[in-house]
């Protein structure tokens, strides 16, 4: 019985990664507005009430290609500027925190270009009635914690050249829900610039993404290095020389 339960779990992993990849390729046709069961079902040879055992609606769907598009991102970013030991480096060894702020944000660039319509799916204009659950906090997360632990990390080494931010009460209690909903202990000017960055990486990478740098900054691979840099400045991040890590 236990055999018999296994291979129909194997079967339906299966079939549900099938289901998600012919989604992806609808995505790369027709984008999230376009995507439809029935045209999935089809695709696959099955009967429509089959697929809705598996994804009751589009927009069950949807949220599942959403969590693996930011998952994905989210172990890419994490992996890249790992740090080399288990403890955070010290402030001898400085200059890796950029060193790891750099990778960690090409990566982000990398795999958008390797994944432009599932990029365009979690940061692009948002799918006309579709609502993200709770369930997507967590996975949407993952990339920008990531480029935070950085400075974290570089603080705790007392290598992050601090801020002398004055916040708005406002943004100051914002900065500091924030930092106790990821569970990091960072000062609030040094959160708030680390927020503005990600949110100006974002910008950057979708620019490029989606052709408003052709004609100017194009290619745009000169361009984001050296915005990378302007973004470890403003965060306070030592100088290094590049390396990769």
């Amino acid at each position: 019985m236990n055999a018999s339960r296994t291979a129909r779990e194997r079967a339906r992993a299966e079939l549900t990664r099938e289901i998600k990849e012919e989604a992806r390729r609808q995505l790369r046709i027709s984008g999230a507005q376009g995507l439809s069961l029935r045209a999935v079902a089809r695709e696959l040879g099955l009967a429509s009430s089959a697929l809705y055992r598996y994804f009751p609606s589009r927009d069950r769907l949807l949220t599942e290609l959403i969590i693996d598009a930011y998952d994905a991102l989210g172990e890419r970013v994490e992996r890249a500027g790992a740090p080399r030991a288990p403890e955070a480096p010290d402030a001898a060894d400085a200059g890796v925190h950029r060193a790891r702020w750099r990778a960690r944000c090409t990566a982000v660039r990398a795999w958008a270009l390797a994944h432009p319509h599932e990029y365009a799916l979690v940061y692009g204009s948002p799918v006309p009635g579709y609502e993200a659950p709770e369930s997507t906090i967590g996975p949407a997360s993952r990339a920008p914690v990531a480029l935070l632990e950085v400075l974290r990390d570089a603080a705790r080494a007392g290598a992050l050249h601090l801020p002398g931010d004055a916040l708005a009460p406002d943004l100051h209690e914002q900065a500091a829900r924030t930092a106790e909903l990821i569970g990091m202990d960072l000062p609030g000017p040094v959160l708030v610039r680390g927020v503005a960055a990600w949110t100006q990486l974002l910008g950057i990478v979708g620019a490029e993404l989606f052709g408003h740098l052709t004609g100017s900054m194009d290619p745009a691979g000169p361009f984001f290095a050296h915005t990378v840099e302007l973004m470890a400045d403003s965060v306070g991040l030592p100088p290094a020389a590049r390396t990769d890590l």
